[in-house]
């Protein structure tokens, strides 16, 4: 029988470092830009919608992945397949999708963006039949990114956080600050929202944008030794904006408001470490008439990392070679 086979590229450019500490208070973070990071690790992707009373939850087919990857020198490569068993209730002879996530921590910095092409969904136990809706016509595209200033990131790393190519020696907290932009299609062959009389502002393909800034709250908590909590919750107020075709086209603008949460916990040594992380953005979209709807978007993660101090032979060939220094070269 047909699998379903998704392959998840995850690229993490984090930019220009003049020097290992700039821009770092080390009393607070150890950085390690020599240290290979070797990761394995299990992962979840998902875009969900909501139509809240009017259809509730439809669901991606997407499902638990294994990947491997690494971090060297700012650079991070990671790249993830879904295995099948450990998804022994996914739906098999499904639409492909892809969903690209980069989530970038350089200092004082947390940006992430989105690129996700969702196609299929289904609602679970429908109405309390106790079956599946399906709905393998309905398409999902997102695009988006979030990104925020630490005001104390120089004792904050988000970095050490997630990718563990740096240590967080002591507690810290920071206020931020930031702006998102988002681009939302939701598509079908019919209806996006079943219902068995119409209602108002029921679309076949709606184009939702929203722009707008966001402040928020970030920290850290180290305990024991090499053992962290880190986690971020920012919110969000913007302007969103909302085209829709039925038998005609129709147009919204809304004030609309939402949240980003990001977790991070486990042990982070100087030889390996062992983490789980988690990141949910919720993103309300503007109305269609009587039609609300939101995606939720999450990424959670378990990794395994080993570090390793390469030889001056292979550092300075990869050096040599670095994505993030090739570009840096071609853009000065």
């Amino acid at each position: 029988m047909k699998r379903l086979l998704f392959f998840s590229l995850f690229i993490l450019l984090s930019g220009r470092q003049m020097a290992q500490t700039k821009g770092i208070d080390t009393t607070y973070i150890k950085e390690f830009p020599q240290t290979l990071a070797v990761r394995s690790y299990i992962s979840r992707k998902f875009t969900n919608l909501d139509f809240g009373n009017q259809a509730g939850l439809y669901e991606p087919n997407s499902g638990l992945n294994m990947g491997l990857g690494f971090t060297f020198q700012k650079f991070t490569l990671n790249v993830a397949v879904p295995v099948s068993f450990l998804n022994p209730n996914r739906k098999e002879e499904w639409p492909r999708f892809l969903d690209l996530q980069a989530h970038i921590y350089p200092n004082m910095w947390i940006v992430d963006i989105f690129a996700q092409f969702y196609n299929g969904y289904y609602i679970k136990n429908h109405e309390g039949s106790g079956e599946d809706y399906l709905r393998k016509d309905i398409k999902v595209v997102k695009l988006g990114a979030n990104v925020n200033y630490l005001i104390n990131g120089d004792r904050l790393s988000f970095e050490a956080a997630f990718h563990q190519t740096s240590i967080q020696k002591k507690s810290a907290f920071s206020p931020m600050v930031g702006f998102e932009a988002y681009r939302v299609r939701i598509s079908a062959d019919s209806l996006v929202v079943p219902h068995d009389s119409p209602i108002p502002g029921n679309y076949t393909r709606g184009d939702f944008y929203q722009i707008g800034p966001n402040v928020g709250l970030a920290g850290s908590l180290v305990f024991g030794k090499g053992f962290f909590l880190t986690g971020a919750a920012a919110y969000n107020l913007g302007i969103g904006f909302s085209k829709a075709e039925k038998d005609k086209e129709t147009r919204q603008a809304d004030l609309l408001s939402g949240y980003f949460l990001r977790g991070f916990g486990g042990y982070n040594g100087e030889r390996f470490s062992i983490s789980g992380s988690y990141l949910y953005k919720n993103l309300n979209l503007a109305n269609q008439q009587d039609i609300t709807q939101s995606t939720t978007t999450g990424n959670y993660r378990i990794h395994l990392i080993y570090k390793i101090n390469p030889g001056p032979k292979f550092t300075k060939t990869y050096t040599k070679f670095n994505p993030k220094n090739i570009i840096t070269r071609i853009f000065g």
